[in-house]
């Protein structure tokens, strides 16, 4: 830009510098040689003519370079300066990238009139683009409830499903169970032997971990028929960690309370505690029933939360989607599956939510909200 501007002042002056001299040349060439005429050769008004007519072509030179840099100063202030901030105006419309500091100068009507225009151009665009990202962000946000409201709905039909069969297969399997339990106890008091009475044992113990399925698959298909009313999660907390306390999952485990007084949930006791059990039973199995627990209760954003966090390794990145899945387990024959599925349905039935999330520094953290009273 500025060397097109200085070669158009170039240009302008060597039109007007030319021109100045053909209308002067006719004049100058007569002065001179009226002055030949009247002075006389080899005195000193002959030397300064002399001197006067070499002096001509360098006048000519330095009014030629005069005049260029006046035309380039009037040009570039006139016409560079605001065709240049015009210039970035239209750059920054074709990159989308508007800066609101941007000010039209001063160039003549049109060339303003130009830049007032690209500055409402420039106005529009950058409310559009505000109007723009605000929608993104909406449908984002819709798409991510979307995902989280079909995830879970697609979870809840499972877990009726699931339940609904379950109900009727514990009703069935449940008293032919208690009978056999009982019958060996029973044979556990006779057996002559040891050998015996731990053969004895050992089915027991398969029969207990049948009896424990049964009861879980009950809780699963149990109808909704909750009433909840005004929870202390606090006490509730303190009374479940007492009670697991002893447990043998949790014989190298601490438990960190941070209970923030006057927390009430509309829930029920019952279901709650099932569901704060669960979770520090699963933390204490994932650190290997070594390390530290932190539970946390808060109310926040209208919501009573129940948080729990292990320090183990963790929940994997492929076990993450299926974590609530009933019958999904990673503890092999030791885990039913139905834990964290149980515990799920119990806040849906209190009207809450249940997530798991794994933490930047390490461990897993379950947060249990229900709505605040």
């Amino acid at each position: 830009m500025k060397w097109r501007i200085a070669s158009v002042a170039f240009l302008l002056s060597s039109l007007c510098t030319g021109l100045s001299w053909l209308s002067l040349q006719p004049v100058l060439i007569r002065l001179l040689e009226l002055g030949r005429r009247l002075v006389s050769p080899g005195t000193p008004d002959a030397e300064v003519l002399t001197q006067v007519r070499g002096f001509l072509p360098l006048a000519l030179g330095l009014d030629l370079v005069a005049l260029t840099l006046l035309s380039y100063v009037v040009l570039d202030l006139t016409v560079g300066r605001p065709l240049r901030s015009a210039e970035a105006m239209v750059e920054q419309l074709g990159r989308l990238e508007l800066d609101p500091h941007l000010t039209p100068t001063q160039g003549g009507p049109l060339l303003s009139r130009m830049q007032r225009a690209l500055q409402r151009l420039a106005e529009a665009l950058r409310s559009e683009q505000a109007l723009t990202r605000s929608q993104v962000e909406s449908l984002r946000e819709a798409n991510t409830r979307l995902a989280r409201a079909q995830t879970e709905l697609v979870s809840a039909e499972r877990l009726a499903t699931v339940g609904r069969l379950a109900a009727g297969v514990a009703h069935e399997v449940g008293n032919p169970l208690a009978g056999i339990l009982g019958y060996l106890s029973l044979a556990r008091m006779k057996a002559p032997t040891e050998e015996l009475k731990d053969y004895l044992e050992r089915i027991d113990h398969e029969v207990q971990r049948i009896d424990r399925i049964v009861r879980s698959l009950l809780d699963l298909g149990r109808p909704e028929t909750a009433s909840p009313g005004p929870v202390d999660v606090g006490s509730v907390v303190e009374t479940c960690v007492r009670l697991v306390r002893a447990a043998p999952e949790l014989a190298g485990v601490s438990v960190d309370l941070a209970l923030e007084p006057g927390v009430f949930a509309r829930a029920e006791a019952g279901p709650l505690s099932q569901i704060l059990i669960n979770l520090l039973l699963n933390a204490a199995q994932a650190m290997g029933g070594q390390g530290s627990v932190s539970v946390v209760t808060l109310r926040e954003e209208g919501e009573a939360r129940l948080v729990v966090r292990d320090h183990g390794p963790g929940i994997p990145p492929e076990v993450m989607p299926r974590l609530f899945e009933p019958f999904f387990t990673t503890k092999g024959r030791q885990g039913t599956g139905l834990g964290l599925a149980v515990s799920l349905r119990l806040t849906q039935v209190m009207g809450g939510r249940l997530g798991a999330e794994n933490l930047p520094e390490g461990g897993a953290r379950f947060t249990v909200s229900l709505p605040a009273v």
